[in-house]
C-alpha cells in the first residue's frame, strides 16, 4: 500500500508528525516525501495548494486509480479515499 499514499511533509511540521504516527498505529503503508529535500516535490505541493507549500498534503490513488490530493486531511479522510 505505500504506493497507494503518498504524504509530502517537511522535518518540523507538527500535523506531519501526527498524522505519521497515527497512519503507522493504524498499520496503514505510505511513502513520505521530505519537500525540504526534494524541490520538484515542493513545486507539486504548491502546484495542488494555490501556490503555497502546505503540509502535509497527502495523495492517495484511489480504488478506481484516480489521485486524490489533500490537504492537511484528518486519518479518517485518508482512510476514507484509500478504501480503508
Amino acid at each position: 500500500m505505500d504506493d497507494q499514499i503518498t504524504m509530502y511533509s517537511t522535518s518540523w511540521c507538527g500535523y506531519c508528525r501526527r498524522l505519521k504516527s497515527q497512519l503507522e498505529r493504524e498499520g496503514i503503508g505510505f511513502a513520505e516525501v521530505n519537500i525540504e529535500q526534494v524541490p520538484e516535490a515542493a513545486d507539486y505541493v504548491m502546484s495542488v495548494n494555490g501556490g503555497n507549500q502546505t503540509v502535509p498534503t497527502v495523495v492517495v490513488v484511489a480504488p478506481g486509480g484516480e489521485k486524490v490530493a489533500m490537504t492537511n486531511p484528518s486519518l479518517a479522510q485518508v482512510k476514507q479515499a484509500a478504501g480503508i
